[in-house]
């Protein structure tokens, strides 16, 4: 009866709609493209396996994933997010634009119909500096460049619009004004982008935003892959930091995830200001952590950080798994990368609290609880498996 009851109330999420595997990007003439069909690891991996089982191969050789096309992936979860959106992309612009070079400088991109997928060429690659990003010409190494996915999670604003309006303003002119973000207060001038840097993905229905984290995920292109939060809370510029402690632990497989952690601020003027519910509630949630999750995921003293970056080879052994779509995604990714033996360094970084939050306190704190408790039980018990 327990596992009965167990089955029923573990979420399976639905699979993408046809028309959620696809993105609008700006041309270079300035209009909005058509529909372009999104690349997608996951459907090739998902194809390789079954063969691959059906021939019965079951080795740990069959979770390989394709060859990243560029350095990095950024993928943002966006509900109703034209207010606090502009802002961020603006931050993550600039950061990638210096650290990572140009989107398109090393790739020669072939156009292909809706029912095809965009392809990419490597025609030369760049070697990797200390501070994880790329400096002078190498073939063969890592690929330059990188994009950002905004997975517009139901949105009923102008989240779509306000995006391809900012990657229409920094293709075109050629010194872009950047507009202030949540850890910058003025910048003269901003950067240029090449076309399809920004890639818009729209889901028919809201599926929280671990559901549009983990959409976006399946369909990126980079050698690390980091997921930020739209409001721009994190400090995009350490996401250095995050791709140097990734490097650091990866293991013989390249496999590594970097939680960006928010632990060092306890005491600090953004924590202490906050009412004393929202803080009773946050430690107690970190008391439920440390008793129903596994050891190593129950080290991590900041689960719900939303800045966490993943190595490209980590990412079929997380993806294809995920159940949860809520608030408690972040520990469910962190429980397979622990199931699966894959390093996590936790890594400090900067963060503010931004008004404009979506999270009830009471409801989303009691509904991540029960998540967390279903969670933990259904790997238990054998409802979700690998």
């Amino acid at each position: 009866m327990f596992f009965l009851l167990l089955f029923i109330a573990a979420p399976i999420p639905r699979d993408p709609l046809k028309s959620e595997k696809v993105y609008w990007t700006i041309l270079p003439s300035g209009n909005i493209s058509d529909a372009k069909a999104l690349p997608c690891w996951q459907d090739k991996y998902d194809a390789q396996k079954k063969t691959a089982h059906r021939k019965g191969n079951f080795s740990e050789k069959v979770d390989v994933i394709e060859e990243a096309e560029v350095y990095v992936s950024l993928v943002v979860p966006a509900y109703n997010e034209e207010d606090r959106l502009g802002g961020m992309l603006e931050e993550a612009v600039e950061y990638l634009c210096r650290e990572y070079g140009d989107a398109h400088a090393s790739l020669e991109e072939e156009s292909q119909p809706l029912n095809g997928t965009s392809a990419h060429k490597i025609l030369t690659s760049r070697k990797k500096q200390p501070n994880g990003s790329t400096g002078g010409i190498a073939r063969g190494s890592a690929p330059k460049g990188w994009e950002i996915l905004i997975v517009s999670d139901g949105s009923t604003d102008k989240t779509n619009e306000i995006a391809l309006s900012i990657a229409k303003y920094h293709q075109l002119s050629q010194y872009p004004l950047s507009s202030p973000g949540t850890h910058r207060s003025h910048v003269d001038q901003s950067d240029q982008i090449p076309y399809g840097s920004i890639r818009v993905v729209t889901l028919k229905e809201n599926r929280g935003k671990g559901g549009a984290v983990t959409h976006g995920f399946r369909h990126v292109r980079g050698k690390y892959a980091v997921f930020a939060d739209a409001d721009g809370a994190s400090k995009f510029q350490d996401l250095g930091k995050l791709v140097r402690e990734c490097q650091a632990i990866e293991d013989e497989k390249g496999r590594g995830v970097a939680v960006g952690s928010r632990a060092h601020l306890v005491g600090s003027k953004a924590v202490v200001q906050r009412s004393f519910l929202r803080n009773f509630l946050m430690h107690s949630f970190h008391v439920l952590l440390r008793l129903l999750t596994t050891p190593a995921t129950s080290a991590i003293k900041d689960t719900q950080c939303g800045f966490k970056l993943f190595s490209r080879p980590s990412l079929p052994y997380i993806i294809p798994y995920m159940h949860s779509e809520g608030w408690i995604f972040d520990v469910e990714m962190l429980m397979l990368a622990e199931s699966a033996g894959i390093p996590v360094a936790e890594v400090p970084v900067g963060w503010r609290e931004v008004k404009g939050s979506k999270l009830n306190v009471i409801w989303d704190s009691l509904g991540m609880a029960w998540g967390l408790a279903v969670l933990r039980a259904a790997w238990a018990f054998g409802v979700y498996r690998r």
